[in-house]
């Protein structure tokens, strides 16, 4: 691993202030995301569509369509915008056929229909207060299949997979487990299937599949339950062209594809491979695999952080990956003998891809890059060892710029980088917000610690009764091993994330001293309180990651130990978040700044979980960089903005 710079004549600059092509503008441009890729199969003109969503907007999501003469139009207009609020998450928010679309209205969270003509109209009725996701057309009986999420006084919401009728009328289909996911309809329209499972379980850890047979009427018999495997997670079932059932199931480590057999008595593994064609079920309508026309099956799968595309042999079941130029893949979808697909690399945003039978690639619709002239860090894989005889992973990149080096003696700052669930993982996917760093001279390392997604069931499982333990054990180990390598300030240690990767930060800045200042966006500093006011979703999600007991959620709560945290923090908020509440973040920087502890707290009104609006994403991104720039005394950086940090000025607080 080495600090590698381009060739030629640069200005000497210290590590933090150079001048970099990559603005906040970049940073926010780049919040336009793809997702919700959807065919519409009852036409020779099959699509795709998709959900774009547009920072620019407020976050608007619009959903797209791709005309016959290839230009990519809008279907909605402002202020309508497609996005479920089911689980807070979402996803799955439209679905196609013949040209008429069906969306969940943001605002609302009415399901509307809008005809070929673009006419608009409500179906569900717009005085339910339920919400509705994973949006599924049944052609042969003129209805939607949904999963439905309805408020009750004194319970938690009740989910359920429900019909709705053309003029809106809603029956239940199945009921009495906390969360449904997933309904997929046979091609004859026969079999409806759909994974369900309960609390304390997240779907990761244990899900079930269910079906119900569907009579010529329509008319659905009673649900049973198809495969339940011991201590294994379900992910994305999903029939073929002839009717035969799959799904992704890790009872084998991995999450390989596995099928119904022929004789429909269960299910057989179809591939083998050490790696993940599954994702964690954070939000609906992720695909990972896609039969296409001429019966070929491609999939999606990860290792070691990375991803490939390829054609799995249905008679052995070998995966072929394709020699393409990306590592980064989601949301795959069949378009006739064509794939289409979500991807990126190092270099390049998420872009919309068609992949024909030979391999070929075309661009379908791009988002916005980086600057044609900016320097930009290629992420390297790392792995070192860490607490209880493990190794973690992460991504490395090193400062790169075309205009300035270092001095000789100087090492940079290094920006540990946490990502959220917990249950997620890093991508090599181009990073406006890393590039943004490492273009200014800073080093970051984008850290899977112990429970993150791409290395198999057991590495995913090791945060469990250990959040706030061994993600923060696999941050400080990183620091050290890169700082004992040369590559970074071991003095100089930053640290940002966001959720549960916030609640990570405030660990590591609470019960380490490996870092010299730290970012919570939206992170968690109270676990009682949390488990208390959180959504249903992840209202047990706790009892896993760390258990129950109060005492242990008191142990491993940064709030309750607010006096062993030194060094300033930056708080992000949004205050319409219900994932974490306001209130979190609040109580942290309030404990902090009575005791003298620097500290920023910078608000966004009508932000949720997680920044959406360009204006928003860009304070967020130019206030963290003043706060870095000033709590590490960096010289040569006049262009940040102002930012207030109490106490800023105040001595070191007392024992």
């Amino acid at each position: 691993m080495t600090q590698s710079q381009p060739s030629g004549e640069r200005d000497i600059r210290p590590y933090g202030s150079w001048p970099s092509a990559i603005t906040a503008d970049n940073v926010a441009a780049a919040g336009r995301k793809l997702s919700d890729v959807c065919i519409d199969r009852a036409r020779a003109t099959p699509g795709p569509y998709w959900i774009e969503s547009r920072p620019e907007e407020a976050g608007r999501n619009t959903i797209m369509a791709l005309e016959a003469q290839g230009a990519a139009v809008s279907l909605l207009d402002a202020p309508l915008s497609a996005r479920s609020a089911v689980h807070e998450y979402g996803g799955a928010a439209f679905t196609v056929h013949d040209g008429t679309l069906w969306f969940v209205n943001a605002a609302d969270q009415v399901i509307y229909r809008r005809a070929v003509d673009g006419t608009i109209t409500p179906v569900s009725a717009p005085d339910d207060a339920a919400r509705f996701a994973d949006l599924q057309y049944d052609p042969h009986h003129a209805r939607l299949f949904v999963v439905a999420e309805t408020p009750r006084a004194d319970a938690e919401p009740k989910a359920t997979i429900e019909t709705i009728a053309a003029d809106g009328t809603r029956q239940v289909v199945a009921e009495g487990h906390d969360f449904y996911a997933s309904p997929r309809l046979a091609p004859d329209g026969k079999r409806l299937v759909w994974l369900a499972w309960n609390h304390p379980d997240m779907p990761w850890d244990a899900s079930e599949l269910w079906q119900a047979d569907i009579a010529a009427d329509g008319c659905l018999g009673s649900p049973h339950r198809l495969w339940a495997p011991a201590d294994a997670s379900l992910f994305g079932p999903r029939f073929d062209r002839r009717g035969r059932l799959h799904i992704v199931c890790d009872e084998n480590e991995w999450w390989n594809i596995y099928r119904e057999r022929r004789d429909t008595t269960g299910f057989e593994a179809l591939t083998h491979e050490r790696a993940e064609f599954g994702v964690p079920q954070w939000v609906f309508g992720q695909s990972t695999y896609a039969f296409t026309d001429d019966g070929r099956l491609i999939a999606l799968a990860s290792a070691a952080g990375v991803w490939r595309i390829g054609e799995v042999d249905r008679d052995s079941g070998e995966f072929r990956p394709w020699p393409l130029a990306w590592d980064f893949y989601e949301q795959i979808q069949a378009l006739g003998d064509d794939i289409v697909v979500v991807a990126a690399n190092a270099r390049t945003p998420k872009q919309l891809v068609a992949i024909d039978r030979e391999a070929a690639a075309r661009v379908v619709r791009a988002t916005d890059g980086l600057p044609a002239d900016a320097a930009l860090a290629m992420p390297e894989p790392v792995s070192w060892p860490t607490a209880d005889g493990d190794n973690a992973h992460g991504l490395y990149y090193a400062p790169t710029s075309h205009s300035c080096r270092a001095p000789a003696n100087e090492r940079p700052p290094l920006i540990l980088k946490c990502h959220g669930g917990p249950t997620g993982a890093t991508s090599t996917a181009l990073d406006a917000r890393i590039q943004y760093w490492t273009s200014r001279g800073y080093a970051v390392l984008d850290v899977n610690y112990r429970g993150s997604t791409g290395y198999g069931r057991s590495y995913r499982q090791k945060l469990t009764g250990a959040w706030g333990v061994a993600d923060v054990a696999d941050c400080g180990y990183g620091a050290r091993y890169l700082a004992e390598r040369g590559l970074v300030d071991g003095q100089r240690v930053l640290i940002s994330g966001s959720s549960a990767g916030g609640y990570t930060v405030l660990c590591v800045l609470t019960f380490t001293d490996i870092a010299a200042a730290g970012a919570s966006y939206y992170g968690i500093g109270d676990l009682r309180r949390l488990m208390a006011s959180t959504h249903k979703f992840e209202s047990r999600y706790l009892h896993r990651l760390i258990g129950a007991d109060d005492a242990l959620l008191t142990q491993r709560s940064p709030l309750a130990h607010a006096e062993q945290l030194r060094c300033p923090v930056l708080f992000l908020q949004g205050l319409k978040d219900k994932v974490v509440p306001p209130d979190q973040a609040e109580t942290m920087a309030a404990a902090l700044r009575d005791r003298g502890v620097p500290v920023a707290y910078v608000v966004f009104a009508e932000e949720r979980h997680g920044f959406r609006d360009a204006a928003n994403i860009r304070t967020a991104i130019e206030s963290e960089r003043a706060f870095y720039t000033r709590v590490l005394g960096i010289a040569g950086v006049g262009d940040c903005m102002q930012l207030a940090i109490d106490n800023f000025e105040a001595a070191p607080p007392a024992d």
